[in-house]
């Protein structure tokens, strides 16, 4: 049994995901087809690379992720100058962590991996041949690539081997003396705030050491990260290392649809900084402590 995830941007509306599901239980014999999210935000490869990366660990090695978010090949003119192949966005198998990701090489692959090194990447070349193909890419041309993989066709039979890709610009914190400046890159369902802050950018100033969490509300500045939403009271807010490892900022129960989430609270948005200040032994909180 071959397990696909899907994760796209097409939304949940239409009949795009049916359609997509309905191709590979044609192509692949006995696929469980599992859904990471369709409504990555249109051509948003950094938001999609965030959601796969989060959880594509929870499935077994072998598992296939299709990607489908801005599939279409970018093929304005024909290529001569090798110097320029890097401007091509082809159809591309990532294998790593002992997964397979197809998706097109339009930031998607560079972001996902990070500092991480490919097991292997390939690249689809016969695409250039196959316009009828460029429209809808997920279904068309995505589905046929799954189907190699789980029928097991050697990948130079239908792929060139490669070991260039493309990354989307996503903001890393930058971490300074005393100081990790980092910034929102997702709210979730629930207004909770995710930030490119991991819980090793903490662990380098030490253990124990007295921190700050400050963002856009300073009267709302966070100075304990708790192990749990429930640590805290309800409606108050909390600060956590998700299961990723990510500091996120939420307030306890609340949540946009009901009594509001941390985004709406503290009037967050994505891109928002937020700034982590440590106070080793010796040094000052604040200038109240100099009087």
């Amino acid at each position: 049994m071959q397990i696909i995830t899907l994760t796209s941007d097409i939304g949940l509306r239409d009949f795009y995901v049916a359609s997509v599901k309905g191709r590979l239980l044609q192509a692949v014999n006995g696929a469980q087809l599992i859904d990471i999210t369709h409504q990555i935000k249109p051509f948003d490869v950094a938001e999609a690379a965030y959601q796969l990366r989060s959880c594509y660990a929870s499935f077994p090695r072998g598992t296939i992720h299709m990607v489908g978010v801005d599939t279409e090949p970018y093929l304005p003119y024909k290529i001569t100058d090798p110097s320029q192949e890097n401007q091509l966005t082809y159809p591309s198998i990532l294998t790593y962590d002992g997964h397979f990701f197809i998706s097109n090489d339009n930031g998607f692959i560079g972001t996902f991996l990070g500092e991480g090194v490919p097991e292997a990447l390939y690249r689809y070349v016969r695409i250039e041949e196959e316009p009828e193909s460029w429209t809808f890419m997920m279904k068309t041309c995505f589905v046929d690539l799954a189907s190699n993989i789980a029928n097991k066709v050697p990948f130079k039979d239908f792929t060139v081997e490669v070991n260039a890709y493309k990354k989307a610009f996503t903001p890393n914190p930058i971490i300074e003396h005393n100081m990790i400046q980092g910034n929102v890159i997702h709210i979730d369902h629930f207004g909770n705030i995710i930030t490119n802050i991991f819980k090793h950018d903490f662990e380098r100033f030490g253990l124990n050491v007295p921190f700050t969490i400050s963002y856009q509300k300073r009267n709302y500045d966070i100075d304990v990260i708790s192990k749990a939403y429930n640590d805290v009271t309800i409606s108050e807010r909390v600060a956590i290392f998700n299961d990723t490892e990510r500091l996120e900022i939420a307030i306890n129960r609340g949540a946009n649809g009901g009594n509001g989430g941390a985004d709406r609270l503290f009037g967050m948005r994505l891109g928002e900084p937020v700034r982590v200040t440590f106070f080793p032994k010796g040094s000052v909180r604040n200038l109240d402590s100099l009087l």
